[in-house]
């Protein structure tokens, strides 16, 4: 049988090799968040910022029918500069591999990538959910069914404020995975600090959150856990002020039909505008918080594993 096409940049070789931690990275912000070169110039901020902390950051995408875990700066700045790149959940993954295409990873399928490359941790922006009038619709992101099969923390700003947030959260309570706030009590809202919602769980600690996994690991438990990280304040918009403008955006959707993996990106730009570019500012910040935290994540679950191999 053909070896599936998977290479390790470099520097996560390197990283495997020596036994240090490392960070998953999604694809789709690049490809599908900002326009070249801001997406270019934040995906390598973020990478530098888990650098910073003494892990590897793995960037992960399909090129020419390979699965990348981490991309070489070369193969980076050429992703972020591609029109028509294919967005791959777990449904379309193996398809673009085995025609040769090329494609961005979203949550689910960079979990996927992330579990075959041995990474346990992953850094993103929001997770998917379910979709305002699912009850009609029937739009479920496929990144809350990985979230119960595939054992990867995932550290985002919670669900993307564009969902129904409180729907997701009981598909998440359903599946057994465990939805852990840090920091707080309130399940945080994407784009805003804090929500009416309060979060099934709270760890204050990377070193909790490590512990968590482990252990689940040790009783044999599926899938990942969810880990909602706040925004920092200072970077956040408040509820109030988005409730309205994501009303508007939901309505400019209806209007002009889309659907299916075409809302997303639509909403995610008509709030862009309707901010005026604030949306995306604080996208920017809750990223990167996002990968400060799931570095040291890492760093704690390599301790962990050696302690236990000691």
């Amino acid at each position: 049988m053909t070896a599936l096409p998977l290479l390790h940049a470099t520097e996560v070789a390197a990283a495997r090799t020596a036994g240090r931690p490392i960070v998953a990275l999604e694809s789709t912000i690049i490809t599908h968040g900002m326009p070249y070169p801001q997406n270019l110039d934040v995906a390598r901020k973020v990478e530098d910022d888990i650098r910073a902390a003494g892990v590897t950051p793995a960037t992960i995408a399909v090129l020419e029918g390979t699965l990348h875990i981490g991309l070489e700066p070369e193969q980076l700045e050429t992703l972020a500069q591609s029109k028509s790149v294919a967005k791959l959940s777990r449904a379309d993954l193996a398809a673009c591999m085995a025609s040769g295409g090329t494609g961005a990873t979203t949550v689910a399928a960079t979990m996927i990538a992330a579990r075959l490359a041995g990474i346990e941790v992953f850094a993103t922006g929001g997770i998917g959910g379910v979709h305002r009038g699912a009850e009609n619709s029937f739009d479920i992101s496929a990144d809350l069914m990985e979230l119960a099969q595939t054992p990867v923390t995932v550290v985002a700003a919670g669900a993307k404020a564009i969902l129904d947030v409180d729907k997701t959260l009981e598909v998440l309570e359903t599946q057994g995975v465990p939805v852990i706030a840090m920091g707080q009590d309130s399940f945080p809202a994407f784009w805003s600090a804090t929500s009416p919602l309060k979060a099934p769980l709270r760890m204050d600690t990377a070193a909790e959150i490590a512990r968590a996994q482990y252990t689940r690991g040790l009783l044999g438990l599926p899938g990942g856990q969810l880990v909602a990280n706040p925004i920092p304040v200072d970077a956040e918009i408040p509820a109030k002020t988005l409730a309205p403008i994501i009303a508007q955006a939901q309505a400019d959707a209806t209007r002009h039909g889309i659907r299916g993996k075409a809302v997303t990106p639509y909403l995610l730009q008509r709030i862009f505008e309707l901010t005026e570019g604030r949306s995306l500012t604080a996208n920017i910040a809750l990223v990167r918080n996002n990968a400060r935290l799931a570095a040291a994540i890492a760093s704690e679950l390599v301790s962990l594993t050696r302690e236990a191999g000691s």
